[in-house]
């Protein structure tokens, strides 16, 4: 894929342009960089001729000191000027991947579920770096050598107009090489950035699964699938260096250039229409020419192949949509009523939708929930329960919005969630699900998600409040002691869990499962954070134990992504016919399980 430079342009110009300041710097700085370093030459031509010509040796210490001194500036700003251009590249990468990490966030739960976390690393991290190098590079070596290009060949054309036509036809036959070798190349950088990505995907899966592969006796087979995928790397990074190979155009330009210059110059010298000193000019711009202007394009070219194959999955990934489209409306205040009318919905891999493609429909026999309809009044608790694979996971994610059914319909309070602002809808919701997401961080930034405006007093009365102070007062360091997923018991975390809940006061309580992997005596403190957190809201407790239905003022169970049976708890209790009645005359985690 060959990307016109005014796409670079244009995904690049938000970041780039704050730093107008900073570019006008670099281009002075540049500009001297570069005067400088073409008159190296000429003072090298001064000394070889006045020392050929008898000069007094204090002309001689004088020139060879102005000269040490101006290649000492030379390379001095040169240095500056690349230091700033790299300041400049990774500010405004850096504000790309921010904007890249917010992207990805934002889209839906589909998209996460067929990309692994290795892949989106790869591609924030992996890609905008080689954007970087070719943004770091391009201005001090790509315009700087297009600055050094166009000074070597005026500097000829004033000492002898020949040379110079010369000289400037064989530096654009040069750089049509290059230019031409250079479209062959990116298609195959883009195809091992992909396969990059895909790698990384697998290492983050397999480091992920490490304690399930030694449990199951699997190390031998992921051992063999890495192995698998290094053989189906190599072939595409070496074809994608054959082709980037441009140096050796390179090469067969500095032979053509030294035999034209020598050739060309060496008679002039015999025939005493150029001095020695100038011969000797002629040829340090030559070296110049190719090592120092020619050269660096070439090496440019490469980061240019490179930054193609970045940038066009840059530009993809940020053209990626969420399936989910953010509405305006806003949820009435209080405690939420819940709404499914005949709700169907299907898990899709391609669930995401990308500017090019079209959403997928479901397939009947795929269907999670099928034409599901029931009703939740505002204030009420309600108990949701099935079997595995029934749908009641699917149910609180569609409540949270992480994912909209392909038909039919959900509203909280009288508002459709297809019209919501997502950002303010989960706002309004406290989620809790089994596995709980814990920060290598303290437990006050694990409880506030690093939020600074949260008060300690405003925890510490939290924690009273959930009755979880004793715990708090046995942590060593309190809300500043670390804490970690594997410092804590799952009773501990599914705690941490509901306290940042309670901090969020929410509207909508959801609890998927939440004390599934509890011990009892964990189990019955966190029965009191329920009864403190369920006060004055709406909730949906997703269970297999009885204890925590107890808690529901109705009850619904699923089957097949269906209504079995719906209903007032104590209602549906009393009744013996009843399939919640035969559910506790039998035991729920029997025949629930």
């Amino acid at each position: 894929m060959n990307i016109p430079l005014r796409e670079y342009w244009r995904l690049l110009r938000r970041y780039l342009v704050a730093q107008r300041g900073a570019a006008l710097w670099m281009a002075v700085l540049l500009l001297v960089s570069t005067g400088l370093n073409l008159a190296a030459p000429q003072v090298e031509r001064a000394f070889i001729d006045n020392a050929l010509a008898g000069a007094p040796l204090s002309l001689l210490i004088r020139t060879a000191i102005g000269f040490f001194l101006l290649k000492l500036a030379h390379q001095a700003l040169h240095l500056l000027a690349r230091y700033r251009v790299q300041h400049v590249a990774w500010t405004a990468t850096n504000a790309l991947r921010i904007d890249l990490v917010a992207h990805l966030v934002r889209l839906d739960l589909g998209f996460h579920k067929t990309h692994p976390p290795g892949e989106l690393i790869e591609r924030v991290d992996g890609d905008v770096d080689a954007l970087a190098a070719f943004l770091s590079s391009f201005v001090v070596d790509l315009i700087g050598s297009g600055l050094l290009l166009i000074g070597i060949l005026v500097a000829i054309f004033i000492q002898d107009a020949i040379l110079g036509i010369l000289l400037t036809v064989f530096a654009l036959l040069a750089l049509a090489l290059l230019v031409r070798v250079h479209r062959f190349a990116p298609p195959h950088w883009q195809a091992e950035r992909e396969y990059t990505a895909r790698f990384w995907g697998f290492i983050g899966e397999t480091l992920t699964a490490t304690e399930d592969i030694q449990a199951c006796g699997a190390t031998q087979h992921a051992l063999r699938r890495f192995t698998e995928h290094l053989q189906q790397w190599w072939p595409l990074v070496f074809r994608a260096n054959l082709w980037g190979m441009i140096w050796l155009a390179g090469w067969a330009v500095d032979l053509v250039g030294t035999v034209l210059a020598w050739g060309v110059g060496g008679p002039m010298v015999r025939a005493g229409s150029l001095s020695l000193g100038t011969l000797y000019m002629i040829g340090h711009y030559l070296t110049m020419l190719v090592w120092g202007s020619i050269q660096d394009i070439e090496y440019r070219l490469q980061d240019l192949q490179h930054a193609q194959a970045s940038i066009a999955r840059v530009r993809e990934l940020l053209d990626t949509t969420s399936g989910l489209v953010d509405g305006e409306a806003v949820l009435p205040p209080g405690a939420l009523s819940i709404v499914f009318d005949n709700v169907s919905f299907a898990y899709r891999d391609g669930s995401l939708t990308m500017a090019h493609t079209e959403r997928e429909e479901p397939c009947g026999n795929d269907l999670i929930l099928q034409d599901l309809s029931f009703q939740l009044r505002a204030g009420r608790v309600l108990g949701l329960l099935g079997r595995t694979g029934s749908g009641k996971t699917t149910i609180a994610r569609l409540i949270f919005r992480l994912y909209d059914p392909q038909e039919g319909g959900i509203r909280l309070g009288d508002v459709n969630l297809r019209d919501t602002q997502i950002e303010s809808l989960r706002a309004r919701i406290g989620l809790v699900t089994q596995d709980v997401q814990l920060y290598k961080a303290s437990l006050r930034d694990n409880l506030t998600f690093f939020d600074p405006d949260v008060s300690d007093d405003k925890l510490a009365a939290t924690l009273e409040a959930l009755g979880l102070r004793t715990w708090l007062d046995r942590l060593p360091q309190g809300l500043d002691s670390p804490i970690s997923a594997e410092m804590l018991s799952a009773g501990e975390a599914q705690l941490v869990a509901l306290a940042r809940v309670f901090l969020q006061d929410p509207d909508l309580v959801i609890l998927d499962e939440a004390s599934s992997r509890l011990d009892p005596v964990t189990e019955v403190l966190l029965g009191h954070v329920l009864d403190r957190l369920l006060q004055g809201r709406s909730a949906v407790i997703i269970a297999h134990r009885l204890a925590t239905v107890d808690r529901a003022d109705d009850i619904l169970i699923l089957g097949g992504g269906q209504v079995i049976e719906h209903g007032p708890r104590r209602q549906l209790a009393a009744d013996p016919d009843s399939h919640f009645s035969r559910l506790l005359r039998t035991g729920i985690e029997e025949v629930l399980a």
